[in-house]
């Protein structure tokens, strides 16, 4: 709220308060979007201690897709045909593109595309909580304490997730798209979809905002349906009963109001304000900005070859939005209402081959594929880093009830493009893939990795709570992949 000063009836400008109560109405009117604006404006690099040298990534972009629940890596990256069959599971192993790599039988399509992946096997994070392993996985920081189920957001666990990092150490600078067309408005550096991450009690994980950072780093939450027909992102939509020329008239009355207030406040919050105004109207009116969201501009080959399902249009529209300027974009296979309580997601608690074959990763293969193909054709794939992971594995024995439950001690991660080299494993698990045998890696080491990759020294320095630097990251670069 902006307070007003005094008791005249007009402004000094001769702004009335019944014009103050028509700014306070915009977002009512239809400019909701200024409540997203919380993720864009991070502290700017002038602000932060001399950091070191920020110019050896070559990506410029970033795609999570995040697998939540845990695959099983005995059924996807790294399976165990010569283990007894409750440990090796219902599924063989196929050839790839690449001699001597060999992935789940339900992957044929990330089969023919190896020659462009880099797969960790030896991924760990030590702790068998969704939640508390999660937080691990999207900060590089482990929960304290470590498996804790049900975990809130909130200290001592408030560490930035990664797209928070992103946008605090990538200031915002405008520039053009790489094809939706036009000029690009102030997007954000980093952005979720189509939902955030909880738990059956609807508990939200810890690790996905901005924690300590504080609001001005949260990445934007995009909470949609890309699948839906029609889709829409309200916050991308102009409403019908206010075209342009009333929101430009009350982008002017706005302006006004903010220069009648501007010796109101002395700490910043106005300017603040200011800028996510600002924002808000660059985007409602950039064709480029609302363009991004609009999926029904893809040709219907296109939308067919990611797949009509959730996680395959939403991979899509993450595809559009780094295409148009976007840092991060983390694509979240989460909770939707169609889920069963025992096995939701990717926690096969239960039924695990039946949920594999039908319903998990015919749509992750199609899309996962279709991302690096399209990527690649458009000359893409060298500037975007994609990066496949969850918050851990699944536990190398089926379980009574032909499932496998948590298990943090190993499990695989896939990335491909941006500096990845193609082709390769690296790491391993026992012959039971219960344990790393080689080449163990930390959730802290993935985040070095990207942030290397994207041209930000993992120990670039971020200011905590107190104003003290820190590095934003304390693990070892996986120079094996690069």
């Amino acid at each position: 709220m902006l307070p007003i000063f005094g008791a005249k009836a007009r402004l000094c400008d001769q702004v009335t308060r019944r014009e103050m109560l028509r700014v306070g109405g915009l977002g009512a009117l239809g400019l909701s979007l200024p409540c997203l604006l919380t993720g864009r404006h991070a502290r700017a690099a002038a602000d932060q201690p001399d950091q070191p040298g920020t110019s050896f990534g070559k990506a410029k972009s970033c795609i999570v897709l995040f697998l939540m629940g845990g695959p099983p890596q005995h059924s996807t990256w790294d399976p165990k045909p010569n283990a007894p069959a409750n440990i090796r599971g219902d599924f063989a192993p196929i050839a790839t593109a690449v001699p001597g790599i060999h992935i789940g039988e339900l992957m044929p399509r990330l089969a023919r595309m190896t020659d462009k992946l880099a797969i960790l096997r030896a991924m760990s994070t030590g702790d068998n909580a969704h939640s508390s392993s999660g937080y691990y996985m999207m900060t590089g920081r482990p929960h304290q304490p470590m498996q804790v189920e049900n975990a809130n957001p909130g200290p001592p666990n408030d560490w930035p997730t990664l797209g928070a990092l992103i946008q605090a150490l990538r200031p915002p600078s405008p520039h053009r798209g790489r094809g939706v067309g036009g000029e690009v408005a102030a997007l954000p550096a980093a952005i979720r979809l189509p939902n955030r991450i909880f738990n059956t009690d609807g508990s939200v994980w810890p690790g996905q905002d901005s924690g300590f950072l504080g609001r001005a780093a949260n990445p934007w939450l995009f909470t949609c349906e890309p699948h839906a027909v029609p889709f829409r992102i309200p916050e991308f939509s102009l409403d019908a009963q206010l075209p342009a020329p009333r929101l430009h008239e009350r982008h002017t009355l706005l302006q006004r109001v903010e220069r009648s207030l501007s010796d109101a406040d002395r700490s910043g919050a106005l300017t603040t304000f200011s800028r996510q105004q600002q924002q808000a109207f660059d985007i409602l009116v950039s064709a480029q900005a609302g363009g991004a969201v609009q999926l029904e501009r893809e040709p219907a080959t296109t939308r067919e070859r990611y797949g009509r399902s959730p996680f395959g249009q939403s991979i899509l529209l993450a595809r559009r939005l780094i295409e148009a300027g976007v840092s991060l974009v983390q694509v979240n296979w989460y909770r939707g209402p169609d889920e069963p309580p025992d096995n939701p997601c990717w926690d096969s608690h239960t039924d695990e081959s039946d949920r594999l074959r039908r319903v998990l990763l015919p749509p992750t293969d199609q899309a996962f594929a279709a991302l690096l193909e399209d990527l690649n054709q458009r000359g893409m794939l060298d500037e975007t880093l994609v990066v496949c992971m969850a918050e851990f594995g699944r536990t190398p024995r089926l379980n009574g009830r032909g499932g496998r439950d948590h298990w943090g001690p190993v499990f695989s991660v896939a990335l491909a493009g941006g500096g990845v080299r193609g082709g390769i494993v690296h790491g391993a698990s026992d012959a039971q893939g219960a344990q790393p045998s080689d080449g163990r890696v930390q959730p802290q080491d993935l985040t070095a990795t990207i942030l290397h990759c994207l041209g930000i020294h993992p120990e670039s320095e971020i200011l905590d709570r107190l104003g003290r630097p820190i590095a934003a990251c304390r693990g070892e670069v996986i120079r094996q992949i690069l």
